[in-house]
Formats: structure tokens, sequence, C-alpha cells
């Protein structure tokens, strides 16, 4: 008995659209670029509900003709390719003949196009792989495509879909790429009636500055390198610049955007000695090569190529960032001592440089043999607190109770030992406090941060948290990708104790902020709070509600190289033990260790 058959052409499309339409912002990629192969100089987008209800492209392209209208819709139909060598020749967007036929088998499509030299256009209307109308049409000229209620007719896929900012966020992301390859087009776009972007045309540091905020206009770094192979151009950001999330690094080969972890790899090491560890830089750089050196029909969404001498390019690559770097006196040289766009660079960038500067500090005013040996014995003990576990043995589970009833207690009724031994403040990153057993040694950024995090924790969940309002409201501007998420997070965001309102396009008005961040910045502190988000949730993968809290402790709490009063160092003592989890910070790094006698012997016994 034969059980192989032929599938039908609906089925046989809804297949396909599983490679190539995996969510609003795939649709979105493929008709602009269709649109950017039409030739077309001016590019609208508009959409609605996250893509979900509509997307829509309008361009002014080349239009097409009643058939070549007809046979878009047809699998593996393409103007690109005649023959298997055409393949490897390839300099054009879509190729593979799917994007069309795929996305009207998972939605309701309206395509309205019109060639300069005709008379009247045509307008074909898809439902499901169906045809439900074709006519001609009076039109304007080049193309319209309307793809509605995507997923409509498969109720499982659609589910399966993120909410609308998260799928909004993704559409932003691909008009961002292809709006940055193409700065000589005129691109718009239109999120539920309001408009998002309007990008004029001009050159490539225009588009990025359009793209990302004005403040990119002292950041970027003209970055060239040519050779006979190979052209690679574009720019790069300075050190200080760097942020703490990935996001804002782009490749393209030929135009077309691309992934490729090597060549990151390769601009990252061109960085060396210039940026902390997990900070990653910014960088838009072309790379211009003759297609049979590459291979792009690799995988369905085409942004994966293969190079043929991927170690050449590699080497280009890291030479032409690398030198852009030196032009501009940024590289790091033999002698980091005196090398200003270094010390300034790292310094922005990475506060704990502030820890060995104290140490620094400290040691310059040793002035007798003996202050220098007490010196030596407060280092070693330091070392040991370091290499301990913030692991509490269960010996030990009996003092931290001993220092919870002790934090919780009256102080009025506190005699002896706790009152008459107030605690002290270590190089301005740690907290000593003499108790029964030993010495407590507390590091004060992680012990606050473990307290904002329970903290806020409470307020997300009361939605009463606290906030300190300002005399004068202070206006910020967001870049379209941040204002999103800001979106999606109003009520989250608000209820930490954030006061603030919308305000036109990409704005926002700041009334107050959560008490407890009284006296900090409230710009830096808002756009910390974004950035420290989306590193929680893109590289941690962590859910909504933790990134945020997270990212508001962490950028909310005391930091190392902050002076404490006593009041404020018994304050962070007693509120750690009132935690329900005290040894921990949220990301697992100790909050503090217990040097009992038994240590403190071993420390002098040697």
């Amino acid at each position: 008995m034969d059980i192989i058959n032929l599938l039908p052409d609906a089925i046989a499309n809804q297949i396909a659209a599983g490679e190539v339409v995996q969510r609003p912002a795939s649709v979105v990629k493929e008709l602009m670029e269709n649109s950017i192969d039409a030739g077309a100089k001016k590019i609208k987008l508009i959409v609605k509900d996250g893509g979900k209800s509509l997307i829509q492209v309008i361009d002014d392209g080349s239009g097409m003709s009643t058939t070549d209208a007809r046979m878009s819709f047809e699998r593996h139909a393409t103007s690109k390719i005649k023959t298997a060598e055409d393949l490897f020749k390839i300099k054009s967007m879509g190729f593979r003949g799917e994007a069309l036929p795929s996305i009207s088998a998972v939605s309701q499509v309206e395509l309205k196009t019109r060639q300069e030299d005709a008379e009247l256009g045509t307008n074909i209307c898809i439902d499901a792989s169906e045809i439900k109308k074709q006519e001609p049409i009076a039109t304007a000229k080049g193309t319209s495509v309307s793809i509605k209620n995507l997923f409509y007719n498969i109720p499982a896929r659609r589910n399966f879909l993120k909410s609308n900012p998260v799928e909004l966020r993704h559409i932003t992301e691909e008009f961002q790429r292809i709006a940055l390859a193409n700065p000589e087009v005129v691109f718009s776009m239109m999120q539920n009636d309001l408009e998002v972007y309007h990008l004029n045309e001009g050159n490539l540091s225009h588009r990025v500055i359009g793209l990302f905020g004005k403040n990119y206009k002292e950041q970027l770094i003209k970055c060239q390198e040519e050779t006979e192979l190979v052209q690679i151009k574009g720019y790069i950001g300075r050190p200080d610049s760097a942020k703490k999330t990935r996001g804002e690094q782009f490749f393209f080969v030929n135009n077309r955007f691309i992934r490729n972890n090597y060549l990151n790899h390769a601009v990252f090491n061109a960085y060396e000695g210039l940026l902390p560890k997990n900070y990653y830089p910014f960088y838009v750089l072309f790379i211009t090569i003759d297609p049979k050196h590459i291979d792009i029909n690799v995988h369905p969404t085409k942004t994966e190529v293969k190079f043929d001498d991927e170690r050449l390019i590699y080497g280009i690559v890291r030479s032409g960032v690398k030198q852009a770097l030196g032009a501009h006196n940024i590289s790091p040289s033999i002698d980091f001592g005196f090398d200003v766009n270094f010390e300034s660079a790292a310094l922005a960038i990475d506060k704990r440089d502030k820890i060995s500067q104290a140490e620094k500090d400290y040691g310059r005013f040793q002035t007798t043999p003996r202050e220098q040996t007490n010196l030596d014995h407060w280092s070693k003990l330091y070392d040991v607190a370091k290499s301990e576990s913030a692991t509490q043995p269960a010996d030990l589970q009996k003092e931290i109770a001993t220092i919870r009833i002790e934090s919780n207690a009256n102080k009025s009724n506190l005699q002896g030992e706790v009152e008459s031994h107030p605690p002290i403040q270590f190089h301005k990153a740690y907290i000593l406090k003499q108790v029964k057993s030993g010495i407590l040694l507390i590091n004060q950024y992680h012990a606050h941060e473990r307290i904002l995090y329970e903290k806020y924790l409470r307020n997300l969940d009361t939605q009463k948290g606290a906030s300190q309002q300002f005399l004068f409201s202070r206006q910020l501007e967001l870049n379209p990708s941040d204002f999103n998420i800001v979106s999606e997070l109003e009520t989250e965001i608000k209820s930490l104790g954030f006061d603030f309102e919308f305000f036109g396009k990409n704005a926002i008005v700041v009334n107050g902020i959560p008490s407890d961040a009284v006296g900090q910045d409230e710009e830096v502190l808002f756009e910390g709070l974004i950035e420290q988000f989306k590193q929680n949730h893109q590289e941690l993968s962590l859910d909504k509600k933790e990134s945020l809290v997270r990212a508001i402790a962490k950028k909310s709490c005391i930091k190392v190289g902050q002076k404490l009063s006593g009041d404020e160092m018994t304050s962070i003592i007693d509120q750690l033990f009132a935690c329900e989890n005290p040894n921990f910070t949220p990301s697992g790094q100790g909050t503090f260790t217990i040097l009992d006698h038994q240590k403190l012997e071993g420390l002098f016994s040697q």
C-alpha cells in the first residue's frame, strides 16, 4: 500500500512559513527588503498591535506588472536567480522566492502595485493562500503590501507570540538594521498612528544619530580599511560609551545584516585593554566583498554567511578597528598610567577602580614600620575574608540568628558588647563589626543591594513604592527602543516609586524617583535601570518582574568608595539581617562572612 503523498500547496506554504515567518518582525524584514530591491527611495512602515493586526509597507519603487504581481505569490518564484551559478553572485536582499507565499499562507494579504509607465495598477487580495480578488486599480507608483491578522488561521502559533511591546521591539530592531544599511533612503515608521521614526536621507553618521539619539554624535569614531579582497567601513563607539548589554553591534556584508560571533570577537579583541569585562562597544561596520567569496544561502533568514577565508577577514576587521582607535589616541599605551584616554575611559565605566585607588591612598600615608606591619596583618585578614565562602556552616547559623535578634531589638535596651562596639568602615567598601564569635565583615555594596532587592520586590507586589517628588520635573529623551521598554513596564516601574508621564515622541517627564534612591541623578538612574533591565532580560533570561527588581536594586544601592556614618552602617546591619535571605545578593554573591576566633588565631600561629 502506498503511503507517500504530495502535500497540498496550502499545507506546504504553511510549513515554509514556519521557517520564514517566525514572528511579525520576520514579515517586516521580508517586505522592506523587497522594497529595497525594487529601488525605492521612500519606504513607510505602518504597524498596529505589535504587528499582529496590521503590518503595511508602502514604497515608491519600480512596482510590478499584473503578471509579476500574481507570480510573486507562487513558491520559488524569484527575479534574482536563473541558474545555480547565480546563487554565488547575489547582491540583492530576498532571493529564495518563499517570502510572499509563506506570509500569505498565514494571514490576509492585500497587494497594490503599479509600474511608472502603466496607467493602472493591480490589486490582489489573498486569504490563507486562497486568492479572493484580483482587479485593476488606480494607485500610486510603487507597491503597498498590507498583512492583516497574522497567524489568524493557526491559533496555536499565534498564542506563542509575545506581548505587543515585545513584538514591537523586535520589529524596531529589524527596521533599524535595514535603515542603517540604506542611509540614502527616506524611512518612516508608524505604530498605532504614532510616528516612531522619520529618517531623512543622509550619510551613515546622520542615520546612526537619527536612530539612536543625539548622544551618539560625540561617540562615533570613523573606521575604514581597504584591501584587494575586502573593504571595511563604518563607525565604532568610544570605549567610554560601552554598555553592559549587547544589541548595538551591527555587521553588514554587501549591505546585508549578518550575525557572526567570530567577527564580533575580532572587534572585541581590538578593544583589548580598553573595556572592563562584560562591556560591549557600539559598532556598525560594512564589509564589501566579491559574492563569490561568501555563501549566504546557509540559513532561511539569510543572517548567517560563510566566508571562504574567515581568518583573513578576522584579521582585517581587527586591524581596521585597532587603527581607528589608534588614530583617535584611544589605543592603550605600554605605560597605562600615562595614557589619559585609557584612564578616563576605564574609570568612567568601571566603578571598581575606586577600590584600587582607595588602596593607593591608604598606602600613601604610611609613616612607621609598625604601621606597615599592622597594614600587612589587615591585608592578610582581608585575603582570608575574600577566600571564605559566603555559605554559612550550621554552627554559624546560631550566630546569624543572634545578630538578627540584636538588630531587631530596641536600641535603648541594648547593653554591653553590642552597644559598646560600634561598626567601622574599611576602605570605604566593607563594614566591620565585633560579634560574640569574632568579626562580622560585610560588603556594603552587596548588602545594600540585597536590602533594596527585597524592599522593591515587596513594593512591586503591593504597588506601594514610596516616591520622593522633585521641586522641578525633568524631561528625558529616550531612544525608541528604550521608550518601548518603558511603555511595556510602565505599571511596574511606577510601582517601584518612579513618578513619570509620557511626553510626546520618545520622551518622558520624571516627577519623582524612589525614596531610597534620593541623591542620585534621575537621568543616570532611569537610563541605568533600563540598561540593567535589558542585560538581566537578555543575558540571564530572567522574567520581566525579576529583571526589573534586580536592575533597580543594583542601580540605586550605595557604591564602593562611598563613606558611611556610624548610623548608616548600623542601619545596613539591621536591615540586612531582617532580610529573608541575608547571605547573598540576588545574583548569588556573598554579602557577609564571619571571621571566628579560630580563624583569627590561625593568622598569627603560622
